[in-house]
C-alpha cells in the first residue's frame, strides 16, 4: 500500500516550487491563485526571496503547504491508500485527501501561521533537538522540571526527541539531557515553542477558523499527529486540527501505524527529503521515495 506523506516547518528552501510553476501550466494557475488568495505575492519569496525571508512563520507555512498540494495536484495518477503529515504538513495531506478545498487549506494555513507567530511575539520561546536518548528519559527530565514550561514536541523518530518550552526551560533541558547522556541537545532556529501550551492562544483562533471552514469526508484516512490512527471521520479531523498545536507530533507512531495497517511505500510529497529519512529510521524496510 502506498502512503504520501508531507513535510512540515524547516522544509523551506530559496527557489522552492520555481521549477514546477515555470514547467507546469496547472501548478501555475494554482500558485498564481494562491498569491490572489493571500493577498501578496508568495511565490516571489519562493522563488527569489532568501533563506532569512523564507523563515519567517508567516510565510513559511503557507510556503510549503503550497509547494507540497501543488506537487500532490500535478503528479499523475495520484492515488494514495493513506496520508500524513508532519505538524504543518497535515493541513497538505488533508487537501491531498480530499478533506479540505485547496483554498480552504491554504486560508487555514495562513491564519495557524499569523496566529502562531502572535502567540511567539507574546512569549518568547523556543525549541531543542535531542539525540541519542531514549524517548521515556526526555520525557523525564521534561516532567521534572516544574517552575518553567517544557514538553515533549516532536517524536520524530527513534532517538530524536524535539522539546519545546520558554527560553530558560529549553536552556536548563539541554543541560540536564546532556548530562544524562544526549549525544546532542541542539537549540533550533525557530520562532517559539511549537506544539506545546505556550501556544494555546494561536490555539483559540484556529479553533474558530476550522470551525468555519467546510470539511469533507476524505477518500483514504489521514494518521493525525495527535491520535497517530487512521482517521476519516470529519468531527474526529476537526477536534484532532485543533489540538494539534499545543499537542506533541507524534510522527514515529503514526509511521508505525501506517505500517501496521499495511503500508510497504512512502512517498514524500513537498519539498526536501526530511521525512524519508524519519520514515527509514522508524521502519527500515520500508521503501521510501519523493515526488
Amino acid at each position: 500500500m502506498k502512503a504520501f506523506v508531507f513535510p512540515g516547518q524547516g522544509a523551506q528552501f530559496p527557489g522552492m516550487g520555481k521549477a514546477l510553476y515555470e514547467e507546469n501550466s496547472q501548478a501555475k494557475a494554482l500558485f498564481e491563485q494562491a498569491n490572489d488568495i493571500l493577498g501578496f505575492r508568495i511565490t516571489d519569496i519562493m522563488f527569489d526571496g532568501t533563506a532569512e525571508e523564507l523563515k519567517q512563520t508567516k510565510v513559511t507555512q503557507p510556503a510549503i503547504f503550497l509547494h507540497s498540494v501543488v506537487l500532490a495536484k500535478t503528479t499523475p495518477d495520484f492515488a494514495p491508500h493513506m496520508v500524513a503529515g508532519h505538524s504543518l504538513g497535515e493541513f497538505s495531506a488533508l487537501v491531498a485527501n480530499g478533506t479540505l478545498a485547496f483554498e480552504d487549506g491554504l486560508k487555514l494555513v495562513y491564519q495557524r501561521a499569523l496566529a502562531m507567530q502572535e502567540a511567539c511575539e507574546i512569549n518568547p520561546s523556543t525549541m531543542a533537538a535531542i539525540l541519542g536518548l531514549a524517548d521515556e528519559k526526555v520525557e523525564e527530565i521534561c516532567a521534572g522540571i516544574t517552575d518553567e514550561i517544557v514538553v515533549p514536541a516532536n517524536y520524530n523518530c527513534p532517538g530524536q526527541l524535539v522539546i519545546s518550552g520558554s527560553n530558560k526551560g529549553i536552556e536548563i533541558a539541554c543541560e540536564k539531557m546532556k548530562e544524562a547522556g544526549a549525544k546532542r541537545a541542539l537549540p533550533l532556529p525557530v520562532g517559539g515553542a511549537f506544539h506545546s501550551p505556550l501556544m494555546e492562544p494561536a490555539s483559540e483562533k484556529l479553533k474558530k477558523a476550522i470551525e468555519a471552514t467546510q470539511f469533507n469526508t476524505p477518500i483514504c484516512p489521514v494518521y493525525q499527529n495527535v491520535s497517530t490512527k487512521a482517521v476519516s471521520d470529519v468531527a474526529e479531523i476537526k477536534a484532532n486540527l485543533i489540538a494539534q498545536l499545543t499537542a506533541p507530533v507524534k510522527w514515529t507512531q503514526s509511521v508505525q501505524n501506517m505500517v501496521k495497517d499495511g503500508a510497504t511505500e512512502f512517498v514524500e510529497c513537498g519539498p526536501g527529503k526530511v521525512l524519508q529519512g524519519l520514515v527509514k529510521k522508524i521502519h527500515a524496510e520500508a521503501e521510501v521515495s519523493g515526488v
